[in-house]
């Protein structure tokens, strides 16, 4: 909620559908088909010295980029014939993927922004791949379509992806994502006329979109131009695009030549005058500085931060700035700041809680601040002197999304679900402190019979770790669960709702959610305790989960499943490796899997602030010892596994899987299928459309009921 996810987002029925009731343990399958037979994968002799320690790279080769190598392109197309007959096998594969269509079936909306007096907003219709960009002129009018992304491409994996309205509401200044990547075209669209103006501005990514106050032009961020796809990115800065002139004449507004690892991201405050410019280098606790506007020179003005603690503006009136800060104190505060000072001294407005303040707003005339209470969500009011106000009446356990909101004026909205309630846009009054439906998704789904259950368990070296189980009110026993985690970069992944999930849950299975260490769950002492040197205790957190859910029987003894995207890919390639006796499947997802290579591509140089860098030794030696690509244990038996990538990921390389795959074929690790999933134009996850979700969900919960022994009831 609020100015901060502006940092955090740039850095995404009638009846339950008949299934065995799961009171007696259900039996995972023994393996009795013959092993499958593997493309074979070109080995090279590649060993590299780091430090005096030999390390062998024999798939280095399965790094290059599928658009220029033809070897690698043969590999995906034998890799995925190989998968998908194996998948084709799998008899709940048609089942789950008829569900999940249904279950996707369903309106849903945006929070709409206002501005202008229109209001903005994009909706889905139920199947459509993207969203469609709607507005109206009041709140409840009659709609229009300002742009439709399902007509750009054939495959729908072209998306809207960033935007911003003007102040005015005359124009929309938006993003073009290609294929799920993560490099973006901006345009400008005229609203009243719906036409688009000539402005094309290219290579924005990892960015905002800030107008100015007079609609003359945005300020973005961009990398230089680079011709790889999977060029290192360096050199992030900020822009100025003026309206009706050519990119070639941007204003160059902030760039750190001396610090090239360093991101940076824009935003306007809500009076117009300042640009407020939130500087991260990788380690999620960026530094702040502003641009008066009104000066002829745009000086860029540091004020606060230096990389060991976070600054996030949230509002401010006149040259009193409110901002949410980690300095001192571990779960945040929030302080205030006169930056018209020669020297800015921060002083505390709401100091830290028990719960951890996760963003904040300023929403008419009251500093709304939302905090996570063990993961669930209360927002609540304070005045501008932090005297507290009571809290925002939430509609029960779950998570409140970003609130849309304008100082000077108390009508906002923001989205709340949880694991059985779908996202639900409510109005509110930040004067009167009411809250109302504006947009209300229907579900084909009985979602009172779905059970949302908090457990804590602890870790191995005796860490209080919270964790969500979802099941159907009338599977009491024993029943195969899918395991997620993540645990990195301070993200939280709090109880939302999931048609993915929830296909899983109607059929009798378990979905679990640790919220492990490396994660911004407890503030930044949860998220230190995870990365660099300590990335250990998240991989005991996740196994922790895993030995609880069997001793506590909420799990068979061979009915465990694991999951985890990017980051968390890379956390279940390691707890594999540490613990394969405890799972009986695992899909790792677009995961990180070669540790001493990633800073090699895309903008893996800044995770080392997260990771440590390979060319140091302390950090290689630990890198080293987890690392899923070079911790494959020949001679031991191995879950089932799917690794799930795409050949257009700009972020995570394919390459990362693409090795993993080949090294888990290679090693002599049990008869289990160990397989990788290639999507093509689907990148990192985000813009994915629907139909590609769909049918890669029901391939993965296929994968799992077989080797869990979830039972697939007959299709709806």
């Amino acid at each position: 909620m609020g100015r901060t996810s502006i940092f955090m987002t740039a850095v995404s029925g009638l009846m339950l559908l008949a299934a065995p009731q799961a009171h007696a343990e259900p039996e995972a399958p023994a393996y009795t088909a013959s092993p499958i037979t593997y493309p074979p994968t070109r080995r090279d002799a590649v060993v590299e010295d780091h430090f005096g320690q030999k390390v062998a790279d024999p798939y280095r080769w399965l790094e290059n980029d599928v658009r220029t190598d033809k070897m690698v392109e043969a590999w995906i197309e034998a890799e995925n014939k190989v998968t998908n007959a194996y998948l084709e096998t799998l008899p709940g594969r048609d089942v789950f993927a008829k569900r999940l269509k249904e279950l996707f079936d369903f309106e849903s909306f945006t929070v709409p922004v206002k501005k202008g007096g229109r209001y903005f907003y994009r909706r889905n219709s139920g199947l459509q791949n993207q969203a469609v960009l709607y507005v109206r002129d009041s709140l409840n009018g009659p709609e229009r379509v300002l742009i439709d992304p399902n007509t750009w491409s054939k495959d729908g994996a072209d998306a809207l992806a960033e935007l911003s309205v003007s102040s005015d509401g005359k124009r929309i200044a938006y993003a073009v994502q290609e294929g799920g990547g993560d490099k973006r075209t901006f345009r400008i669209l005229d609203v009243a006329s719906g036409k688009t103006l000539a402005d094309e501005v290219k290579w924005a990514r990892f960015t905002t979109i800030e107008w100015m106050k007079d609609g003359s032009g945005f300020f973005y961020s961009r990398f230089p131009e680079t011709k790889g796809f999977q060029s290192v990115a360096h050199n992030h800065s900020v822009y100025f695009h003026r309206v009706g002139t050519p990119q070639s004449q941007d204003r160059l507004i902030h760039a750190t030549p001396d610090e090239p690892k360093t991101a940076h991201y824009g935003g306007i405050t809500d009076d117009g005058r300042y640009l407020t410019i939130v500087s991260d280098n990788g380690s999620i606790q960026p530094k702040l500085s502003v641009v008066d506007l009104q000066s002829k020179d745009w000086a860029v003005r540091h004020i606060a931060g230096d990389y060991r603690s976070s600054w996030f503006y949230i509002g401010n009136v006149d040259t009193k700035f409110y901002i949410v800060t980690s300095a001192g104190a571990e779960r945040f505060k929030l302080v205030s700041m006169d930056i018209a000072a020669a020297n800015p001294v921060a002083t505390d407005v709401v100091p830290e809680q028990a719960a951890t303040l996760k963003s904040g707003r300023l929403v008419g005339d009251t500093l709304l601040l939302s905090y996570l209470v063990d993961v669930k969500s209360e927002v609540r009011r304070f005045a501008l002197d932090g005297k507290p106000a009571g809290t925002v009446p939430l509609p029960g356990m779950g998570v409140a999304g970003e609130i849309s909101g304008n100082q000077g004026d108390p009508e906002s909205f923001f989205e709340f679900s949880s694991f059985n309630r779908p996202k639900t846009i409510y109005r509110y009054d930040a004067a009167t402190n009411k809250i109302s439906a504006w947009a209300t998704p229907k579900v084909d789904a009985d979602l009172d019979n779905i059970l949302v259950e908090q457990r804590f368990y602890q870790s191995r070296d005796g860490t209080r770790v919270p964790m969500f189980v979802v099941r159907r009110k009338d599977v009491t026993g024993p029943a195969p669960t899918i395991l997620y985690g993540y645990g990195g970069y301070s993200l939280v992944f709090p109880p939302e709702f999931s048609p993915e999930k929830l296909a899983w849950v109607e059929q009798g299975g378990i979905y679990a959610v640790a919220h492990i260490r490396g994660g911004g769950e407890y503030g930044e002492a949860w998220h230190d305790a995870g990365r660099l040197t300590k990335k250990q205790n998240v991989f005991d957190d996740f196994i922790a989960a895993g030995e609880y859910l069997k001793a506590q029987k909420i799990t068979p003894p061979k009915g465990l499943a694991i999951q985890g995207e990017s980051n968390g890919g890379m956390l279940i390639g390691a707890v594999v490796n540490q613990r394969p006796d405890l799972f009986e499947a695992a899909l790792p997802m677009v995961g990180v899997q070669d540790m001493l290579r990633f800073h090699k591509f895309t903008n893996g140089i800044f995770w080392t602030t997260e990771y440590g860098s390979p060319d140091v030794e302390a950090d290689f030696r630990n890198l080293y010892r987890y690392s899923p690509y070079h911790n494959i244990r020949s001679g031991v038996t191995y879950p089932a596994i799917l690794a799930v990538t795409a050949d257009t990921d700009d972020r995570v390389i394919p390459g990362h899987s693409f090795k993993y795959v080949a090294a888990l074929q290679a090693a002599d690790i049990g008869p289990k299928p160990h397989l990788v999933r290639i999507e093509s134009r689907a990148g990192h996850g985000r813009g994915k459309p629907v139909d590609k979700i769909v049918a890669e969900t029901a391939d993965m919960w296929a994968f799992a009921a077989k080797w869990t022994g979830l039972q697939v009831g007959p299709a709806k």
